[in-house]
């Protein structure tokens, strides 16, 4: 089954409370809609620092989650001199903490690496017959061709995508909406 290949570059996931603190304000701006139902980039952007390193202009995907996190590369975890581990969006216990800085203030959220995930509805998952959190091989057929592992992550609502870091993107030289074929 061919399906398309979604970059997910670094973001940050928050509250609405620390978004206020950040901010001083209570709503995020819409800038665009992203593919996956009901999620936006918002205008909103802020700072990701360390003692060792920053990068501005961080943006925020909305809406609100009843979590904080930060998503990088394991590239940027090396320059922020911290070790996120690889997790599932929301699954954020014992893993390092991240400055986040805003025009109002400045938290402390923690930090993963995004597993790779396959963005599948219920009812396309019962078609396949496969589970949440199963592991598929995926074949990508680009110029440096390979097989990874990657979790089907079943909602409601979804658009049939595979999600990588930009690491693994960059690592098979593949751009976003690339097809790669999972294994099933």
């Amino acid at each position: 089954m061919k399906i398309p290949v979604g970059v997910s570059a670094r973001h940050i996931h928050l509250t609405k409370d620390n978004f206020i603190k950040l901010f001083g304000y209570e709503e995020l701006t819409k800038f665009k809609d992203i593919k996956q139902p009901g999620l936006f980039a918002a205008e909103e952007k802020v700072t990701l620092k360390t003692d060792n390193y920053s990068i501005d202009n961080v943006r925020i995907l909305g809406p609100f989650r009843e979590y904080n996190q930060a998503e990088i590369s394991k590239t940027d975890a090396y320059k922020f001199k911290v070790d996120p581990k690889v997790r599932r969006s929301g699954e954020v216990e014992g893993t390092d903490l991240i400055t986040v800085v805003g025009p109002k203030g400045e938290i402390q959220i923690p930090v993963i690496i995004a597993n790779r995930h396959i963005h599948i509805t219920e009812e396309q998952a019962n078609e396949l017959n496969v589970k949440d959190r199963q592991l598929v091989p995926v074949k990508i057929n680009s110029e440096k061709p390979g097989v990874i592992l990657a979790e089907f992550k079943v909602s409601k609502e979804a658009f049939l995508e595979l999600h990588l870091d930009t690491d693994d993107a960059n690592a098979f030289l593949l751009k976003q909406d690339n097809e790669v074929e999972v294994m099933l």
